[in-house]
């Protein structure tokens, strides 16, 4: 998202909350160009949605009102937000439906899926069809998961502005297809809002961000960046190579990343090698042939 980007989600933000019956009909700054004017209308139109559903609850709008309306508009099955700490690992924190939810933590346990792909290159990642061959090449479990649960399309889009990345939101889909040209720009301003939700402290929207982050990594997790710091240690390798030891171990032996984490924190399990030792091959004897006959009889 960019400063202009910024300043317009703001803008609209403001206008929707202090002056939810008016109509937007300029830019901040006084901008009066067609496309400068599309744009905001879309950034009040979003907010405006946000708006609706938190009020549909009686609440200050807030990050997961900007996921619930992500969906509602995009006529999506679900979505999630994942955090992140200075766009190292994801921390699944918001889901609008257990299957999502599922999916969301499926991607932390596995280091594959859009999520992921998304907040590391930071641009938006569109899959039309978790069934289709080229998604089972990109992420051979997590796209048999997602088909497995009823989901085929799943859109990833950072909620970043620069280098300072938060988060991804992740929208998943029933019927498999792409997004259409207002749809991702529908949902670029969603992630813009969720962007501008974890920082701003005005009208009681949001608490700080350092607060929000905090929040995604429960003691839930604790275990899991505790055994990844412990075995990184041991090791000498990277938290990023640990976690990833520990994900292999646990998706190999068909347990949850936690229990693994749990394990190696009590000492239960040491994962001291990427690739255990191959037992010794037992020791057989040659046959004798002639020629070694013949000289153990001359040593004789």
């Amino acid at each position: 998202m960019t400063a202009e980007r910024l300043l317009m989600t703001r803008g609209a933000m403001k206008q929707c909350f202090d002056e939810p019956a008016a109509r937007v009909n300029h830019p901040p700054g006084g901008g009066s160009s067609l496309d400068g004017q599309v744009d905001y209308d879309r950034s009040a139109r979003v907010w405006g949605a946000i708006r609706a559903v938190a009020d549909g609850e009686h609440a200050a709008p807030s990050l997961q009102h900007a996921v619930s309306a992500c969906a509602q508009a995009l006529s999506a099955a679900g979505a999630g937000l994942a955090m992140t700490r200075a766009g190292g690992l994801l921390e699944p924190l918001l889901a609008t439906d257990p299957k999502v939810g599922e999916l969301d933590e499926l991607q932390f346990e596995l280091g594959e899926g859009p999520s992921g792909e998304a907040i590391a290159t930071s641009t938006p990642v569109f899959e039309p069809d978790l069934a289709g061959v080229a998604a089972g090449r990109r992420w051979p479990v997590f796209a048999v998961a997602g088909a497995d649960l009823g989901f085929r399309g799943v859109f990833a889009f950072p909620v970043a502005a620069g280098a300072a990345k938060v988060g991804v939101l992740t929208v998943y889909r029933t019927q498999p297809g792409p997004l259409y040209g207002d749809q991702v720009a529908d949902a670029l301003v969603f992630a813009d809002a969720a962007f501008v939700l974890a920082l701003d402290q005005r009208h009681g929207i949001s608490a700080d961000l350092d607060e929000v982050i905090d929040a995604a990594f429960t003691a839930r997790r604790a275990e899991v960046h505790q055994a990844a710091g412990r075995l990184a240690s041991q090791e000498r390798i990277s938290v990023t190579d640990a976690l990833a030891r520990l994900r292999a171990h646990a998706y190999g032996n068909g347990l949850s990343l936690q229990s693994v984490a749990i394990d190696v924190m009590a000492g239960r399990l040491e994962l001291d090698s990427d690739v255990d030792p191959p037992d010794p091959e037992p020791f057989e004897p040659k046959a004798k042939g002639p020629d070694n006959v013949e000289k153990e009889q001359e040593e004789d």
